[in-house]
């Protein structure tokens, strides 16, 4: 599978979408696509998530079926590509290391953060979160729980590099979505026909 990265060097505002995407759906799809499309960004990378080796999850997929997954949900959205840059560092990493070398990688683009109105609330817990603000902007979606559209933490209301994005308020789980596979329930509409394609032929999330 050859990943879509963005091949021609010209300079690019990409903004970074993490996620386990376990598995990635319409809801993700929902928001990256917004970011790309209503907010100053040139392309928005979806960076899957590698596995913890320290950390045993079970219901955690290897990482590259989640990558193949992204691949297959995005393939037809241009400005949407999947990254699997984090598989290549060690681990446990942090956001600002794959910032690093994301900007070593490549010089000529600007890398910004794409992340829910609840993670920006625990944002100045990260590793050196002055320093990738700093440097860095910030893309911020709501969440149904944020949903005034005031950020509550004084630390980063107003900050020139935080822009909240009025995206679609999308609250689906990929921990429910992969439940009712379990029990057998119809969850098509809840994901790309890839996606679900790609699952069902693997019998994933079924025991």
């Amino acid at each position: 599978m050859a990943i879509a990265y963005c091949l021609k060097r010209n300079k690019m505002k990409i903004g970074l979408y993490f996620g386990t995407f376990n598995p990635i759906h319409v809801g993700h799809l929902i928001i990256a696509n917004h970011m790309a499309e209503h907010a100053d960004l040139d392309q928005v990378w979806m960076v899957v998530t590698p596995h913890n080796p320290l950390k045993k999850k079970s219901t955690l997929l290897a990482d590259h079926h989640r990558l193949e997954m992204v691949f297959l949900a995005t393939e037809d959205f241009p400005k949407i590509k999947p990254s699997d840059i984090e598989f290549k560092l060690s681990q446990p990493n942090y956001t600002v290391n794959t910032l690093v070398h994301l900007e070593e990688k490549y010089p000529e683009h600007t890398f910004s953060l794409i992340m829910g109105e609840d993670n920006l609330k625990s944002f100045h817990k990260w590793k050196n979160y002055e320093a990738i603000l700093a440097h860095h902007e910030i893309y911020v979606y709501p969440r149904i729980d944020t949903i005034s559209g005031e950020l509550e933490n004084i630390l980063f209301k107003n900050h020139p590099k935080i822009h909240l994005i009025d995206a679609p308020v999308v609250e689906i789980s990929s921990t429910s979505i992969r439940e009712h596979i379990k029990k057998g329930k119809n969850v098509l509409p809840l994901l790309p026909p890839k996606v679900w394609e790609y699952i069902d032929h693997n019998n994933f999330y079924k025991k």
